[in-house]
């Protein structure tokens, strides 16, 4: 745990996810299957909550975020967040928008790498969670689709419009930003969006297998290669290797370095501590 933390505890139960840690893998399920784990402002906080408490600890060192059913995420309720936002004023309206958008940063910031274990399908907010993870680990039934302007909004929402084109390059970004046309399996291994394609109904255990790895791999490395990978997108060549030299300099006085020196010497595997 953090030194640096609140006088108030970690939460014990969340209510609208799932949660689970188990020797470093971290689990998030969503839990609305008759729903297709249609979001609300309450999953969306608990998301952005759980998130940030896990970001102060040190326990999690791979987590996989999946959906409870017949597919990963459909998106906003209809009813509880389209319905309910027509009676919000502007300044409600930019709280819950900023709210959505702190779950993608709080995914992308987080010092641990995030697989999403995606099956059937991961449409509007639901495709975006699924982008803004490191891992989208995928079976032959997932489906992403981007859906904003298809209900008369903006297909930069949460985030898209500045994460798609670094995944899947400006032109298919724009496509399917702007038409929402669902992108099956095949599509999207094909232009980048799936990392890892696996068997039928194999994705979560695709995901735990990926998480399972990076739990036993040099995790302040991965960390810092994450964050590096998040800073690096608009900064200048000149900028980028200045701050890869200043984050291998750190890292070369870690304990995980010196461990890898001596495990090859010894000819043995590294016993990784994170440090």
């Amino acid at each position: 745990m953090s030194p640096f933390t609140g006088s108030a505890g970690r939460t014990p139960d969340w209510q609208h996810l799932r949660y689970e840690l188990t020797d470093g893998v971290a689990t998030v399920t969503l839990t609305r299957p008759e729903k297709l784990n249609a979001l609300t402002f309450g999953a969306y906080a608990d998301l952005r909550d759980l998130l940030a408490e896990l970001s102060r600890e040190r326990s999690v060192r791979a987590l996989v975020l999946a959906g409870e059913g017949r597919g990963f995420c459909s998106g906003g309720d209809v009813d509880e967040i389209i319905g309910a936002t027509l009676s919000l004023d502007t300044a409600q309206l930019l709280d819950f928008n900023r709210m959505t958008g702190q779950v993608v940063r709080a995914v992308r910031e987080c010092p641990f790498p995030v697989i999403a274990a995606v099956h059937g399908v991961a449409a509007g907010a639901g495709a975006v969670l699924a982008l803004a993870a490191d891992f989208r680990v995928a079976d032959p039934s997932a489906r992403f689709a981007f859906l904003f302007t298809r209900v008369g909004l903006s297909g930069g929402d949460m985030g898209a419009a500045y994460l798609l084109p670094r995944v899947v390059g400006l032109g298919h970004a724009t496509r399917l930003l702007m038409l929402g046309e669902p992108v099956r399996a095949p599509e999207a291994e094909r232009i980048g969006l799936i990392s890892e394609l696996t068997d039928e109904g194999h994705a979560d255990e695709g995901a735990q297998a990926l998480a399972r790895r990076l739990a036993d791999g040099p995790a302040l490395a991965y960390a810092q290669t994450k964050a590096l990978l998040t800073a690096e997108l608009d900064m200048p060549l000149a900028a980028a290797v200045e701050l890869d030299a200043a984050t291998q300099a750190l890292l070369m006085n870690g304990e995980d370095y010196t461990e890898f020196h001596a495990a090859f010497t010894e000819k043995r595997a590294p016993k990784w501590r994170g440090r």
